[in-house]
């Protein structure tokens, strides 16, 4: 068993230091993001969610001394192979931006009959820099592309991510149900559990 009253999340984006924020808040951890202590982000060179996800966590534990929880997600689109996957948030090139990026997804897939697609998330956690025995978790969130966006909440391609069982998309709903059924919240779920078997 290990003590962890303490993490740093290495991510910039503010949606998602939420999501983890309120996930984890119950397990009376102080969730600090990296920009605390002033760590750049790194560059994610990898074809795969987990690779990506291990070298940010690893990055931020060493500059900073703490465990470090990482993840990497997007959308895949079945019709795109899975694209922009690992790319989604540089779909449309730098600099960053959702806008560009929907924009781009939207008119990819205007003709396409099949509009599936699904959230993928990964979820790292390190307990130190060369953690041989990182914690991974992963989460799957299915819906489909729309061509016109509803909704004001989430971030990123949210607004145009469908969810035909609720009638909404993920930018329609609140934060507390959104964290129970996306892809991060599944996720996280699934790293708490494995969390809690470790922690003292």
């Amino acid at each position: 068993m290990i003590i962890l009253n303490k993490l740093v999340v290495a991510s910039e984006n503010k949606g998602k230091l939420r999501e983890v924020n309120a996930l984890l808040s119950p397990m009376a951890i102080e969730v600090l993001p990296q920009s605390s202590f002033n760590v750049s982000e790194v560059n994610e060179p990898f074809c795969t969610f987990v690779e990506n996800a291990l070298v940010k966590a690893r990055h931020a534990s060493q500059h900073t001394g703490l465990p470090a929880l990482a993840d990497d997600s997007g959308i895949c689109v079945n019709v795109l192979n899975g694209n922009p996957g690992v790319q989604s948030a540089r779909y449309a090139g730098k600099p960053r931006s959702d806008a560009r990026n929907n924009q781009k997804l939207i008119e990819t897939l205007k003709d396409e009959t099949d509009k599936s697609a699904y959230y993928y998330c990964v979820v790292v956690l390190v307990r130190h820099p060369e953690d041989p025995q990182p914690i991974i978790a992963d989460g799957v969130w299915h819906g489909e592309i729309i061509l016109q966006p509803n909704g004001e909440e989430g971030f990123g391609y949210d607004p145009y991510f469908f969810l035909p069982e609720l009638g909404k998309t993920a930018a329609e709903l609140s934060a507390e149900t959104k964290n129970t059924i996306s892809h991060r919240g599944k996720a996280l779920a699934k790293l708490v559990q494995s969390m809690k078997q470790i922690i003292a």
